[in-house]
Parts: C-alpha cells; structure tokens; sequence
C-alpha cells in the first residue's frame, strides 16, 4: 500500500516529487523531539511552563537544522534534475541513479557534525539552566539523552529517504546503459545492520527505563540507562544481532557470487538453498533461471552448429522467419575434384571422414575472413560474404579466403586433394525460405548460379580459383596480380561472362577458355 501510494506520487508531482518527498519526510523531526521532549518529562519532575519552554526552545532549534537540511538533499538532488525533466539519456539517467540512490548516505556524511552544533549542544545548555541543575554531569547527562534521540532522527531521516526516494530511483534505473558505472553510493546491507540494531536497542532501552522510572528519578536515573543500554546493545544483543546478520548475508553474498560468475560465463554455478524463506526462494529462482541460460547455451551452440553463428543470433533475436533482404555479396563456390570416383573407391564411411576433416580446415577460413558457409552440398560447399552481416569489402574477403583455403588443403593433402572454386559478386536476396515448420537461411539470385558456373570452369582451366570481372572490378587490393581466362559462355547466362585467375592459383600455360556449362 505504501509503495503504491509513494509511486502514485511520483507519477503525480514528476520532477518535483523528490524534493517534495524530502521536505514532507524532513517533517518528522519535530515529532521527534516532541519525543525527546516527553522521554525527558519520564526522568526529570518538570513543571508545565518548564515543559513548554523546553518544548518549543527545542522545536526552534529543530526547525533550524530542518530547513539546513532540506537545502542540503536538495542540493544533493541537483545532478538528477535533468533526467527529472525528460533527459532519458544513459547518461543523465546515470546521473540521477547516482544522486537518488547516493543522497540517504550523503545526508548523514553531511549531517555527522550540524545536527551536534545545531541541536546537541545548544539544547543541553539550556536544559542545563532550564532545570537549574550542576553543569558536570549535568551537561553530559542531556546531551547523552539529547544525542540518543537525535540517534533516532537521523536512522528516520535515511531510511526514509531510501523509501520515498524508491519510485523515482526505480525508474531512472530502467533508463540505466549497460556494463560498468554504477559506482558505490550506498552502504551495503552489512552496514546498516551493524549501526542500526544496536541503536535501535538503545532508543528501546532509554525508553523502557524511563517509563519504568519513578517520577522524581532525576538525571542520574537517565544517565545510568544510557550507560546501562549502551552496554547491553554492545554485548548482549550484539551476538544476537551478528547471528541476524550472518543469517540475512549469507544467502545474499551466496547470489552475489554466483551472479559473478553468470557474468564471467560460467553457467553451470549453482547456490546454495538453505530455507524456504525470502532467501531460499530467491536461491531457488536463481537456479532455475540458470539451468534455463545454460540450456539456452546448449541450444545456442547447437543451433550454431547447424547453421552460421552470426545468423543463429539473428534468429534468437529476431525469430524464425528473417524477411528477404537485397545485399551486395560476394558468393565463394567450392567443389572437391574427382570426389565421386574417391567415395566410390573408399565407401561412405572413409568419404565423410574425409568430407568433415577437409571442412574443419575450410570453416574456419571462411569465418576468419568475415562469410560463413552457408550450405554443405556433399562434396561442395556455398559460402556467403556480405549476408547477414554487411561487408562493404565483401570481394576482397572472399577471394582472400578463397586463396587461404588452397593453401591449407595444399599443406594439409598436397596433390592427393585438389579444390576448385568460383568466386561471383553481385545483389542477391538474402532471407529464411521454407515452409511447414521447416526454414533455411539462404541467398537467391543469378549470382549464386554464376559462382557455381564458374566453379565448374575450373575444371577445364585446371585453376584452383576463378573470380568474374563483376568480383575482379570490386576488389581494393591487388592479392598477388591476375591472369586473364577470357570469356566463357555459361549455362542460363546470355552475355559472357569474363574470367581472371589468380596469379597464385593459376595453372600454367593454360589458354583462354570457351566454355559452355552444364
């Protein structure tokens, strides 16, 4: 109901709702004293002019510090206000993140010596002479008892302001941009445990000895509750407090572990669940939301097996269905000469072992260069540069991977293996096609169709790569010089297509070619 209530109000007031919040909250004090001023009446006979003075010297001097206050946080509120007014950049929202969340703990840092100044000292004096008691222990004894309520008023105040200030901190952390810079602001849970609990047993404890005080009890009476508390609060409920502290922290340090090795990319890390507590639920949660990731990964990885990593990303993100796209590509075809007679000769089993030891070189090349391999035609193989991703040097990244690929197969198989591969630059369409649940990634166009043209016109030159003067025309680097292999007449083609065989892949004293594919 509350946080209800404080978020109604930020939507309500916008940019003035937090230092609207601040000076509502701030009103409490008075209230507080107000406390003080009665906690005193529990120790000390005062008469009813005696209590009115006290009363309203007190709330003068309260008032005071209040409005110092209010002009301090909203001072401190200051970096927020342009996201406050409709900035919803990353970087006024991380401003603001960092002035709402910060202020609580700024306000205190702040407030560690005025409050004392303003309130500890101006009202013990008075009280002093007010009840017309000795100066020594006097003093001391109402400052002790004046220091506890201003104890009181200042945990009031920072809880306070990390709850009114919720709303508007919640919002401007889904404006918050990725990855580092949300510096430490606050103090951490450890923290406000540690200074709360004990205070929150020395305000009791000052209490209940004053109301179980007689009436004429006096001074010492308050003293020696102050004393008697403050060393309770720091002995006896301080083992029960640490045990608290340990119980809450635990489970939170646990998750704060775990998420950082999520975040390093270690998905099989698992916290522990120690109850059925807020805590142990939220271990459980975190668990469950694990093993989905890591299953996810699993899916990821094995999808990407299928199919190219960067397309399967488009595809997790993006759905199944990727919408035709016109793209400048350059297609890279390769075939594996005298295969047939290979699979033949050896049987299916020695020929995919074959096939998948020769892809494990290709692959990688490929993806080095910037394309992936789009299709596995048996023994040849479709790969792709500029789709998905888009290369503006798409030509010069094939024909680099193309002369990479001859080196490696020389290398690895010298002449018992030998490629061919026909290179084609051009628009295609690049989308998913399919149908009954079933889609593929692919390009389609005249473009593919020449590269495999040309592939098959390797087999005539005896060259390892051919590239077209549509490829040849788009490259920005020389890549070792070219032999021109005239032009060829290719199947489903009306003009000739122009050929050029790199110098490094060139077969020697080979003719220009007229070639008539099939």
């Amino acid at each position: 109901m509350q946080r209800a209530l404080l978020t109604w109000a930020f939507r309500r007031f916008g940019a003035r709702y937090p230092r609207l919040a601040v000076a509502v909250l701030f009103q409490v004090a008075f209230l507080i004293v107000a406390g003080g001023v009665w906690l005193l009446d529990l120790y000390v006979d005062v008469s009813s002019a005696q209590f009115v003075r006290i009363f309203v010297v007190s709330e003068i001097a309260v008032a005071v510090e209040n409005v110092l206050a209010i002009a301090v946080v909203w001072r401190l509120l200051k970096p927020a206000d342009p996201w406050l007014r409709g900035d919803r950049s990353p970087r006024a929202a991380l401003k603001a993140w960092r002035a709402l969340a910060g202020t609580p703990l700024a306000f205190v840092r702040w407030g560690r010596a005025v409050p004392f100044v303003l309130n500890v000292v101006p009202i013990s004096v008075f009280l002093t002479f007010e009840l017309d008691v000795a100066f020594f222990p006097s003093f001391f004894i109402l400052a002790a008892g004046v220091s506890i309520v201003l104890l009181y008023g200042v945990f009031v105040r920072f809880f306070g302001l990390e709850l009114w200030l919720r709303p508007a901190l919640e919002a401007a952390s889904r404006d918050l941009p990725d990855g580092p810079g949300m510096a430490s602001v606050s103090v951490p849970v450890k923290w406000k445990l540690l200074f709360a609990l004990p205070a929150i047993n020395i305000v009791s404890g000052v209490i209940v000895v004053g109301i179980a005080s007689p009436d004429d009890a006096g001074l010492g009476q308050l003293g020696l509750g102050v004393l008697v508390t403050i060393g309770v609060a720091f002995t006896v409920s301080l083992e029960l407090s640490l045990l608290l502290l340990r119980s809450i922290l635990q489970p939170i340090q646990d998750l704060q572990e775990g998420t950082a090795r999520v975040a390093g990319g270690d998905l099989s890390v698992r916290v522990p669940v120690l109850g059925t507590d807020e805590t142990g639920r939220l271990a459980g949660s975190f668990n469950t939301m694990v093993s989905g990731l890591e299953e996810r990964e699993r899916l990821r990885e094995a999808f990407g097996a299928f199919v190219d990593p960067g397309v399967a990303e488009r595809v997790l993100e993006e759905g199944t269905i990727l919408e035709g796209q016109e793209a400048e590509v350059t297609i890279l075809f390769l075939d594996i000469r005298g295969f047939t007679a290979f699979a033949e000769r050896e049987g299916p089993r020695e020929a995919v072992a074959r096939l998948n030891d020769l892809y494990e070189l290709i692959v990688p090349v490929l993806v080095r260069h910037g394309g992936h391999a789009n299709k596995f035609i048996g023994d040849g193989l479709l790969g792709v540069f500029g789709a998905p991703e888009r290369l503006p040097d798409h030509a010069d990244r094939a024909l680099g991977a193309a002369l990479e690929i001859v080196s490696v197969v020389r290398e690895r198989y010298g002449e018992r293996l030998r490629l061919g591969i026909g290179l084609n630059s051009g628009p295609v369409v690049a989308g998913t096609i399919g149908g009954g649940g079933r889609v593929e990634f692919t390009v389609i166009g005249d473009v593919v169709n020449t590269a495999a043209r040309v592939e098959e016109a390797t087999r005539i030159t005896n060259d390892d790569i051919l590239l077209t003067e549509a490829t040849r025309a788009l490259l920005c680097r020389d890549h070792g010089g070219f032999i021109g292999r005239g032009d060829a007449a290719l199947k489903g083609k009306v003009e000739r297509v122009q050929l050029h065989a790199p110098v490094t892949a060139a077969a020697v004293n080979r003719p220009a070619v007229e070639l008539r594919a099939i």
